[in-house]
Order: C-alpha cells, then sequence, then structure tokens
C-alpha cells in the first residue's frame, strides 16, 4: 500500500483544497492529511475563520481523505512519515524547496496551486467587502 502525506490549514475550504486533496490521492492508495491545530497557527503568526475541529471535520469528509490527523508543529512531519511509513509527502508548489530534506525518508513532491484561489485571498475579499459594507451603512 502506497501512503501520501499533505498538511495544511485548510481554512475557508475550496476548490483550490479540493485539487491538492484529490491530486495527492492520484499518488497512491491512502492519503493522511495532517491540519494545522489553533495553536500551531498562532506559533505562525496565522489565523483562521473556522476553528480546528471544523476544519478537521471538512477536511474528514472529503472522499479522497483517508486519515486525518493534527499538525501541531513543524518537526512532527518526519516523525509522521515514519510513523504512517509514508511513502510520499506532498505540498503545494508555494513551498517548492522548502521540504527537500525529507527526500531522505521518502519522494517529496510539489503539486501546483489552483490559480487565482487561496484562503489568503478569500480573506481579503471578505474583509474589503465588510469594510465598504460599513462605509456604505454610515
Amino acid at each position: 500500500m502506497k501512503t501520501v502525506l499533505t498538511y495544511g490549514t485548510f481554512d475557508l475550504f475550496h476548490i483550490g483544497h479540493v485539487n491538492l486533496l484529490r491530486r495527492a490521492k492520484a499518488l497512491g492508495d491512502r492519503l493522511i492529511v495532517g491540519v494545522s491545530t489553533d495553536e500551531f497557527n498562532a506559533r505562525k503568526g496565522k489565523s483562521t475563520l473556522v476553528p480546528f475541529t471544523h476544519r478537521s471535520e471538512i477536511v474528514r469528509s472529503c472522499r479522497f481523505v483517508d486519515l486525518v490527523i493534527p499538525e501541531c508543529d513543524w518537526k512532527q512531519k518526519a516523525d509522521d512519515i515514519q510513523t504512517y511509513q509514508a511513502n510520499v509527502f506532498v505540498m503545494g508548489d508555494d513551498w517548492q524547496g522548502k521540504f527537500d530534506d525529507l527526500g531522505a525518508l521518502c519522494e517529496v513532491v510539489y503539486l501546483e496551486r489552483t490559480k487565482e484561489v487561496s484562503s489568503s485571498s478569500l480573506k481579503q475579499a471578505i474583509s474589503v467587502f465588510m469594510q465598504l459594507k460599513n462605509e456604505l451603512s454610515v
């Protein structure tokens, strides 16, 4: 059995997330997804609109995903590769080169991101919308 492992925050779950999970699953038989905890995101200086328990359940419900695990820190990836006997480690190409050191443990693949969609751009659009709404209602 070929196991694929990937990680992400998965805030404001969108088509880019679906595409990543679909393409990651196609690389093996089993897909394990590490979802960043709220505490880990805070240490990274990131905030989410959707809490960890909800994000985990959303990812778990995706038909491409076989197992969801919490991502608690940067260093756990090597341990998770060994624990879950992962053959392939997958990340979006915005992380290109950042995890090449894991190549000593398994194959490392960077998948192209879906163009023009990201949680960050969705959050920015929501923020602009809310600001305009507030200005128009004054």
